[in-house]
């Protein structure tokens, strides 16, 4: 959720379901917190709103009740998910999936981000490496959500583009700025 809407405790929250229409079936929520701890929310009403959904929760009656509810992930319990189309997944389904590409290991999938394209990004996890891919069907070669496996076949060369630099890049990376400042002092001059 993101935070206080309005003098009355709503509560704006992004969108991150295909199915809208059930927040008006949907009463009793759960509230994740970034510290893993839930609180059991009743939704009173609901409305939608440039492109985000309002909530009014029982006992959240002021803007600062509805500041403890911003940054929760808003959720349902599994056994009343709806049932998705076929390639479709819930994000909590990819989250902790193990990725490879080609059966070369990419990592683990850590987190879902949204709004960066059509495509959500499974943002991917090794080490102290991350990697940003497109879960999108032209690169989804099989998802095993029960083995907790992805398996993708990725455009040559993307999981490179997003790999850190290493010494000799970095070097000569700051040497082609200073050069570009200088040439751009002498033109000012």
């Amino acid at each position: 959720m993101l935070g206080p809407q309005g003098r009355r405790g709503e509560v704006a929250a992004e969108l991150h379901t295909s199915f809208p229409e059930r927040f008006a079936e949907r009463r009793d929520l759960s509230g994740l917190a970034a510290d893993g701890s839930r609180r059991e929310l009743q939704l009173e009403e609901h409305w939608f709103h440039k492109g985000h959904v309002i909530l009014k929760f029982a006992g959240v009656d002021s803007i600062s009740d509805a500041e403890r509810l911003a940054a929760m992930e808003l959720q349902i319990p599994e056994e009343r998910r709806a049932e998705l189309d076929a390639g479709a997944a819930y994000i909590s389904d990819l989250v902790g999936c193990s990725v490879v590409d080609h059966d070369r290991s990419i990592g683990t999938v850590a987190e879902v981000r949204f709004g960066a394209g059509e495509a959500p990004l499974l943002v991917i996890r090794r080490d102290e490496q991350e990697f940003l891919v497109p879960y999108a069907e032209a690169f989804l070669k099989r998802a095993d959500l029960a083995a907790r496996r992805i398996e993708m076949e990725l455009p040559e060369g993307l999981l490179e583009l997003q790999a850190p630099l290493n010494e000799d890049e970095r070097r000569r990376q700051k040497l082609e700025a200073e050069e570009t400042r200088k040439a751009g002092e002498r033109k000012r001059r």
